[in-house]
């Protein structure tokens, strides 16, 4: 069924980006932690609906019930215990900037360096209707040929992310 050009699949692509992004920048930008986990859990439901629609019911079950279930209730009981990270009075450093640029890099770089070689050259009815088995999936992260790059590019980013929270976490021990 195609309504005015747009197919059912372009509306719910369309809705599960807004929610993704729209929760990705509520997180950003949120000043309390709570509402910051709340929109994160939004964005995770989004980033569910999109792997639905890549026909990845696996994922989107997996996303639903670890990263939704486990870790969004997890996140927010966290920041209801440490009421005292909740009082940020600075919200914006005078580096806000720099990081928004690097960010924007780092998005190039990725979009350039992996997503564009990887899926640049398909069009849509070259895409096969199911992305693949668990076991596929598995077996393409540790290909050299598949998704090894962006597999090491994110557990880069996670490692980074956790050296930066010990950093904070130290420094506002240091404080008191």
């Amino acid at each position: 069924m195609v309504i005015g050009g747009i197919t059912p699949e372009a509306l719910a692509f369309g809705f599960f980006t807004i929610l993704t992004l729209g929760g990705a920048l509520g997180v950003a930008l949120n000043r309390n932690l709570v509402r910051g986990a709340v929109w994160l859990i939004v964005s995770l439901f989004g980033m569910a609906g999109l792997f639905v629609l890549l026909s990845a019911p696996f994922l989107a079950a997996v996303q639903v019930l670890v990263y939704i279930g486990a870790i969004g209730i997890l996140f927010t009981f966290a920041v209801m215990l440490t009421r005292s990270m909740t009082n940020l009075r600075e919200r914006f450093t005078n580096q806000w900037w720099i990081s928004a640029i690097v960010a924007a890099l780092f998005f190039l770089f990725l979009l350039l360096g992996v997503v564009v070689p990887v899926w640049g050259g398909l069009t849509p009815d070259q895409a096969p209707a199911v992305v693949g088995t668990t076991e596929q999936l598995g077996a393409s992260f540790v290909d050299g040929n598949q998704f090894v790059l962006p597999f090491e590019v994110v557990s880069l980013l996670l490692t980074a992310a956790i050296i930066g929270a010990i950093v904070i976490a130290r420094l506002h021990e240091e404080e008191e």
